[in-house]
């Protein structure tokens, strides 16, 4: 635990004997993890532990404390979504004065830390939202048939280009859907709806011979 000011902050992956387990865990050894094949149109993979916080304030400040944390512009467009050249960093608008950040697995904490000292005595809020969702990748010729079924937003490349994301429905559950590149569209989940979104997928996908990367 650690203490700046007025703020308490919890370690979400401490060193323990206990093994974790990802949103997905109990789906992987019920619903199936499909192998990929020459006829593989979709490669789906959980980018599990991955950390998310949830950003709130001013963007000026923000992106100031950002861009001194981790050398990353906050996205100050709406719907829009940046990456670093890694890409193990992204920042995502999700309204006027709230973003999301996602960040390799572990480095939350730390992340957490230095925003807070960069933003000092700033209007701003920041929440670990980590357990509670999970992210899920996709990749293949057939990513936008399978969306363009799953879910309401149009997934057409002049409504929906790379470096663009967006809160909708996805079947019958809330999901951010984005898109960092042109290759790739991801799915940021609830833990609630994982097991729902992930047999969704396999069914949706299965005429496109969907497979799963672990």
């Amino acid at each position: 635990m650690s203490e700046i000011a007025s703020f308490k902050m919890f370690d979400s992956h401490p060193d323990s004997a206990v093994p974790k387990e990802s949103p997905l865990a109990w789906s992987f050894s019920h619903s199936g993890v499909p192998e990929r094949s020459k006829e593989s149109g979709i490669l789906m993979q959980e980018r599990a532990y991955l950390g998310h916080l949830t950003l709130r304030g001013g963007a000026i400040a923000l992106d100031k404390a950002l861009r001194k944390v981790l050398n990353l512009s906050l996205p100050a467009q709406p719907l829009s979504l940046v990456s670093d050249q890694s890409g193990d960093y992204s920042a995502q608008w999700m309204s006027p004065d709230e973003w999301l950040l996602i960040v390799p697995q572990g480095k939350e904490f730390e992340v957490e830390q230095k925003l807070r000292e960069a933003l000092g005595k700033e209007h701003y809020a920041i929440v670990n939202v980590s357990g509670g969702q999970t992210l899920i990748s996709l990749e293949g010729d057939n990513v936008r048939e399978l969306l363009m079924k799953s879910v309401t937003y149009d997934v057409h490349p002049n409504s929906f280009p790379a470096g663009k994301g967006v809160a909708t429905v996805f079947a019958k559950a809330s999901v951010i859907l984005r898109r960092p590149d042109e290759r790739r569209w991801e799915l940021v989940v609830r833990r609630s709806f994982a097991d729902y979104t992930w047999r969704w997928l396999l069914d949706a996908g299965a005429e496109y011979g969907i497979a799963v990367s672990h």
